[in-house]
């Protein structure tokens, strides 16, 4: 699967559907499912060096931001058929996209993170992760 490092408090904001867009100053041809990889840099209420969801890339979108371009990487909701959580995967992030071995990505055991069950999956899987 494609994989994307991001900083992991903003990871954290897509892994908790908070955070639709991922912005680069780059665009790319692809879409679908993107495994979101936190970088290892450790944050206060994040979780560092870990993959915890994965998002689809529904679009892109150019932007200017001033005299700048940005790309807006559209991210599907966490919904069946959308983006989905995963069980936490230690990754070691790299520039731009790469690969991470699929049979290494095993989806979480419900379609609805924001249910009680996706709520106590959360507080055993993600909590401890956590700095």
């Amino acid at each position: 699967m494609k994989a994307l490092s991001i900083h992991p408090e903003y990871a954290m904001e897509i892994l908790n559907g908070n955070k639709t867009e991922e912005y680069r100053t780059w665009t790319t041809a692809y879409r679908g499912d993107l495994l979101i990889c936190n970088t290892a840099k450790k944050t206060r209420g994040a979780v560092a060096g870990y993959a915890l969801c994965v998002a689809k890339i529904v679009d892109i979108e150019k932007r200017y931001d001033g005299d700048q371009i940005c790309y807006a990487w559209k991210i599907a909701p966490f919904e069946t058929g959308g983006s989905y959580w995963i069980e936490p995967l230690k990754v070691k992030g790299q520039r731009r996209l790469f690969n991470v071995d699929d049979v290494l990505i095993k989806p979480a055991p419900f379609s609805n993170p924001f249910s009680a069950v996706g709520e106590a999956w959360y507080q055993e899987k993600i909590i401890p992760l956590i700095h």
